[in-house]
């Protein structure tokens, strides 16, 4: 079949499980070159690989309306994390205005020793993450915190970020107000709390497994001198308003996710609660400043040149290159779901899959597939979910251990891809390079492993080809 179709033929082409397969190991290699053996920013791999795979589609026999109309469904998935990006983008400035952060960063000197801090950190993240049901709010704000406390404690920096990242994504599995959690729930059709039932089976070991070695980590960090921290403390005390009324933003943030209050208008109100209580603490402050501050970001003068680096970030203007790689990975799987690729790889191992084992691996691997080719975690628990839901009901398996899966392998593994949604809001917001905070980030791959494990060795609860119904 020659690749050039005839222009006159209007039926558009369908891509064969082999071809679906060597189309994705292309990207992936381009990918992977480019941003882990060249160590290249992932903006212009993405692009390139969006082109290289649009021509292909059109040479293949794709109008280019076709193109075009994948590229706009794969970028509609993706409004809404856009526009928490730049929210998030707000919140960091403004909550550094307002004495927030910056209050975290003063009192958690106090309490934190540098031989405890990695596990402190990890427990502190995973109850955010829990209460909150967010982790990118909690990367955004007690992972500031904690980059700047562990900067000035000498540790490592993809160290300490990937103990935040591993905390953050723990809680929010967990937590019945998490987005991606209630997503995989229902996506299944059951009970949000019978599925973090579940979650609690692999996520709790991986949990433990995590503290042990963080704190391992932590007993052979090297001793600091107490004036660095002395001079930090004291930088913040005089360059910002350090006070218990600086947290109030901090509690309204987890009485709105209480009330379960959307992500965009909590940030909003997280955001404009703070503007309020700068003002009231500083009422000199003019409007430009503020407008200023939510455009550019917020820029620390204390003089400290380590606290004036660290503080001096924020606003939607940060946010923006972050935005442009969203922007690429989205069209780019926008095009692999509108070509049928995906679609045909999840097929066929649907088709395949004939043991609970089997099933379970190829929906964990499907999963982990989804983010590493579109980079969306809704859609890696949306898509693995639909296309699995058949296979384990006609198995006679619990519904719960699909859900369980895709938590654990579509949502917490998009941490851990440098060019996702997840993975590229937490380096720009730590500041931290990806492939400086993967390695560290334990809890994504032990959940992965434990939640495949725990699929492998499920017992069919009753005869096949019966469906379950609400578990």
């Amino acid at each position: 079949m020659s690749l050039l179709k005839k222009k006159n033929d209007n039926t558009e082409p369908q891509f064969s499980f082999g071809e679906s397969i060597l189309v994705l190991v292309g990207i992936l290699c381009i990918l992977g070159y480019l941003i882990i053996v060249k160590k290249q920013e992932p903006q212009a791999p993405l692009f390139i690989s969006f082109m290289v795979l649009a021509l292909y589609g059109h040479l293949r026999g794709f109008k280019w309306q076709t193109v075009m109309d994948g590229m706009r469904e794969g970028l509609r998935t993706g409004v809404d994390p856009l526009v928490i990006f730049l929210s998030l983008g707000v919140l960091i400035a403004t909550w550094i205005f307002s004495g927030t952060i910056p209050t975290i960063m003063y009192f958690g000197f106090k309490i934190i020793s540098v031989k405890f801090f990695l596990p402190t950190v990890f427990i502190v993240c995973t109850l955010v993450g829990v209460a909150c049901g967010s982790s990118f709010t909690t990367v955004s704000t007690m992972g500031i915190a904690f980059i700047g406390i562990g900067a000035t404690l000498q540790i490592n920096p993809g160290l300490t970020a990937g103990v935040i990242v591993s905390g953050a994504f723990c809680g929010s599995n967990i937590s019945p107000l998490s987005g991606t959690t209630n997503l995989a729930a229902s996506v299944g059709k059951i009970s949000i709390y019978k599925h973090i039932q579940s979650l609690l089976t692999t996520d709790i070991p991986a949990w433990a497994i995590c503290l042990i070695l963080y704190t391992f980590l932590g007993w052979n960090s090297k001793n600091v001198s107490l004036n660095t921290v002395h001079q930090m403390m004291n930088g913040l005390a005089n360059g910002f308003w350090i006070s218990g009324w600086a947290l109030l933003p901090v509690l309204l943030l987890v009485i709105l996710a209480i009330f379960q209050v959307p992500a965009i208008p909590s940030l909003g109100f997280g955001s404009l609660f703070a503007i309020v209580l700068g003002w009231l603490h500083a009422p000199s402050t003019n409007i430009s400043l503020i407008t200023k501050t939510i455009m550019t970001g917020f820029v620390s003068h204390t003089g400290n040149k380590t606290i004036d680096t660290l503080l001096s970030k924020g606003g939607i203007a940060s946010m923006l290159t972050s935005l442009a790689l969203i922007v690429f990975a989205l069209a780019l799987g926008g095009l692999l779901i509108k070509f049928n690729i995906i679609s045909t790889i999840i097929n066929h191992l649907t088709g395949i899959v004939k043991t609970p084992g089997r099933v379970s691996l190829a929906t964990a691997i499907t999963c982990i597939g989804v983010n590493l080719m579109v980079g969306e975690h809704y859609l890696a628990i949306i898509l693995p979910g639909q296309s699995f839901l058949p296979s384990f009901d006609r198995l006679g398996l619990k519904r719960v251990d699909l859900t369980r899966i895709l938590n654990d392998a579509g949502a917490a593994v998009n941490a851990i891809v440098p060019w996702s949604v997840s993975g590229v809001f937490i380096a720009t917001t730590l500041q931290v390079n990806p492939l400086q905070f993967i390695p560290w980030a334990f809890f994504p791959f032990l959940v992965t492993i434990f939640t495949v494990v725990a699929g492998m060795l499920v017992k069919v609860p009753q005869k096949q080809g019966v469906a379950i119904p609400e578990q």
